[in-house]
C-alpha cells in the first residue's frame, strides 16, 4: 500500500513540474568531433554571371561576399582555426568545385553564405538549410539553432533548420555535393531582401558585415571556440540536442498542407469598428509561421502576418487565438483566413460571413456659424464622402440619401433633352422628305406639260 500511495505522490510531482515548469530545448554535447585542427570553409554564393538575387537595387553576388570577408576577419581571431574562403573574386564556380575545394583544405564545415527573396515578395525571416543525411543532419541542426537563435535576438522572424528533398536526395546542389564527399555543409539565408519587414537588415554594407559577425559567433560557439583576442571562450557551451543517426524531426521536410483551419465569430463590432474572430488551426508535422486573411471570400489577401506563438526552433505553436479585423464601413465582409508552414504550404478556413458594418448616416442640415463664433459648422455632404477601402477593389462605398435623391433628378432631365433632341431631328428629317418630294412632283408636272406641248405641235 505504502508503495503504490509513492507512486501516486511521484506521479503528482511529476505532472506539478510539467504544468509549472515547461520543458525547454535540452542542451547537449556537439556531435561532431573535429579534434585537434579545426579548419572552416566560408562560400560566399553566386558569382560571375551567376549574380543570385536582384532586389532593391541590391545583388546577391556581392552581399555575399561582403559577409563572408567579414565572417572571415572574426573567425580568424579565435584560436587553433584555420579559415578559407572559396573565392575572393567575382568569379563562377560550380557547386562540385566549391566542394572539391574545401576538401582539398581537409575542411571540417563549409558554410555558404546568401540572402534570399520570394516570387510575389510575401516571405520575409531567417532559415538554415542543413543536409538529410545522418550525422550531417544532426551537424546541421546544432549550428543552426545556434545561429538563428542570434537572429531572433536581433528581431528577425526564423523560419527554422530545414531540409529539401530533390530527385537526387538533398535538394541543394552546395549540400549535395559536400555530402557525396563526406564534407558537412549547410546554406544560411540571412533574410529575404525583398520585403520590407527584413530590408532594414541588409540595406547597407554595415548591415552586411554585422550578419557576418554573427556567423562567426555562431560558429565560434557551434564547435566551442575561444580567442584571447576577443576575450571569449565558448569552450563550454552545450548544445541542442540532436540525433546523428536519424533525421530530426525539427528539420524534417514537410510536403503536405497544415491539417486544419477553422474560424469563427466571436463579437459584433465594438466602439473601434473591429470584429474579432477565434481561429483555431493545427499542422501536425510542422509549426505554423505566417497567418494572412481576406474579407473579400479569397478573391485578396492581406499580408502575411506572424503567426502567434511561432517558435521553429522548438516547433511550438499557439494552436487557437483571437484576432481582431477591421472592417470598412459600408460592407459585409466575408471572412477566410489562410494558415501557413514553414514551407510556404497553405491551408484556407471555411467562409464566415459577418454582419454587414452599417454607416450611421449624418444629419440632413445643420445651423449656418453664427458671427463670432470660432470655426465653421460641418455641412451634411462633408460628413457623406465616400471611403476608400485599401487593399480591394470588389467594396462599394456607402452613398448618402442625398446623392441618392439627386441621381433620378439627374438622369430624367438628361432624357428629357435627349428625347428633345430627338425631336428636332425627326422634324428636320420631315421637312427635308417634304421639301424633296414637292420638288420632285414640280419637275414631274412641267415634264407632263412639255410633252403635252410637243405633242400638239406634231399631229400625226
Amino acid at each position: 500500500m505504502n508503495r503504490i500511495l509513492s507512486q501516486r505522490a511521484v506521479l503528482l510531482v511529476a505532472v506539478f513540474i510539467l504544468l509549472f515548469f515547461p520543458m525547454t530545448a535540452q542542451a547537449a554535447d556537439r556531435l561532431q568531433d573535429t579534434g585537434d585542427k579545426l579548419v572552416i570553409v566560408i562560400d560566399p554564393g553566386h558569382g560571375g554571371d551567376n549574380r543570385g538575387t536582384l532586389e532593391n537595387n541590391h545583388e546577391e553576388k556581392f552581399m555575399t561576399m561582403t559577409t563572408a570577408l567579414a565572417m572571415y576577419n572574426e573567425l580568424i581571431k579565435y584560436d587553433n582555426v584555420e579559415v578559407y574562403l572559396t573565392r575572393t573574386e567575382d568569379v563562377k564556380l560550380s557547386l562540385a568545385d566549391r566542394a572539391e575545394y574545401a576538401v582539398s583544405v581537409e575542411a571540417d564545415f563549409m558554410f555558404s553564405i546568401h540572402y534570399n527573396a520570394s516570387a510575389n515578395h510575401e516571405l520575409f525571416g531567417s532559415e538554415v538549410w542543413v543536409s538529410s543525411v545522418s550525422p550531417y543532419n544532426g551537424y546541421g541542426l546544432q549550428f543552426g539553432y545556434e545561429f538563428l537563435s542570434e537572429a531572433r535576438e536581433q528581431g528577425l522572424l526564423i523560419r527554422g533548420v530545414k531540409t529539401r528533398l530533390g530527385d537526387k536526395g538533398d535538394y541543394y546542389g552546395i549540400i549535395r555535393e559536400s555530402v557525396e564527399r563526406g564534407l558537412p555543409a549547410l546554406i544560411i539565408e540571412h533574410c529575404h531582401v525583398d520585403n520590407k519587414r527584413d530590408t532594414e537588415y541588409c540595406d547597407t554594407d554595415a548591415d552586411l558585415k554585422a550578419f557576418g559577425i554573427a556567423d562567426a559567433t555562431a560558429v565560434a560557439r557551434y564547435f566551442g571556440l575561444s580567442s584571447r583576442e576577443l576575450g571569449v571562450d565558448y569552450s563550454g557551451h552545450s548544445l541542442i540536442d540532436a540525433s546523428a543517426t536519424s533525421l530530426n524531426s525539427l528539420t524534417r521536410n514537410d510536403d503536405t498542407e497544415p491539417d486544419f483551419c477553422q474560424i469563427e465569430l466571436v463579437s459584433d463590432y465594438g466602439a473601434d469598428n473591429t470584429l474579432t474572430i477565434e481561429v483555431t488551426a493545427a499542422d501536425y508535422d510542422s509549426p505554423l509561421i505566417y497567418y494572412s486573411y481576406s474579407l473579400d471570400g479569397g478573391a485578396s489577401f492581406s499580408e502575411r502576418e506572424i503567426w502567434p506563438g511561432c517558435d521553429t526552433l522548438t516547433g511550438a505553436y499557439t494552436d487557437t487565438f483571437q484576432l481582431e479585423l477591421d472592417i470598412p464601413d459600408g460592407i459585409t465582409p466575408e471572412i477566410i483566413l489562410r494558415a501557413y508552414n514553414p514551407y510556404d504550404l497553405y491551408t484556407d478556413s471555411n467562409l464566415l460571413t459577418g454582419p454587414a458594418r452599417i454607416v450611421e448616416e449624418p444629419e440632413s442640415s445643420a445651423p449656418a456659424s453664427q458671427e463670432g463664433q470660432t470655426g465653421t459648422i460641418p455641412t451634411a455632404g462633408t460628413a457623406s464622402e465616400s471611403k476608400e477601402i485599401p487593399g480591394t477593389t470588389t467594396f462599394r462605398p456607402a452613398v448618402s440619401e442625398k446623392i441618392e435623391e439627386e441621381q433620378p433628378s439627374v438622369s430624367f432631365l438628361s432624357f428629357l433633352k435627349l428625347c428633345l433632341v430627338f425631336v428636332v431631328l425627326l422634324f428636320l428629317v420631315f421637312f427635308v422628305s417634304q421639301y424633296i418630294s414637292y420638288q420632285q412632283r414640280r419637275r414631274r408636272r412641267r415634264q407632263r406639260r412639255k410633252d403635252a406641248g410637243d405633242s400638239r405641235s406634231h399631229p400625226r
